[in-house]
């Protein structure tokens, strides 16, 4: 039970990073939008989006699942600082749905990275 737990965890926040990809890499209005106001359109979506993929796909190889937790971590806090310090939570109309969808995926990483804390290397000993 505790595997497919995990499993879940893994799936839920690779999807979300995943499907969001096609907004970043596609230059969709609305990430134009978005990453215009916070001062990194292009560079910094097309950056991100690199950043999220890698993020996603280690997320689904269970030995790098911890790594990519904490890249999607790392993301992810800067997306709800941005949303919290210069976007609002609502963008454009979306009733939050981005916000909301940002903290969703800070919060599944974190558990999944608290699930697989003892795969850390060097650190990983230390929760035995």
């Amino acid at each position: 039970m505790k595997k497919h737990i995990t499993l879940v965890l893994r799936l839920i926040i690779s999807v979300i990073l995943i499907q969001t990809l096609r907004f970043k890499f596609t230059g969709h209005p609305d990430s134009v939008y978005i990453f215009s106001q916070v001062g990194l359109e292009p560079f910094g979506r097309i950056g991100i989006g690199i950043i999220e993929l890698i993020a996603a796909i280690l997320i689904l190889i269970p030995k790098t699942s911890w790594l990519g937790a904490l890249m999607s971590l790392g993301v992810i806090s800067g997306a709800v600082m941005m949303h919290l310090t210069q976007l609002g939570i609502e963008v454009q109309g979306d009733g939050g749905l981005l916000f909301y969808t940002a903290l969703l995926v800070w919060a599944l990483s974190v558990v999944l990275l608290w699930k697989e804390r003892k795969q850390i290397p060097f650190v990983g000993s230390r929760f035995g």
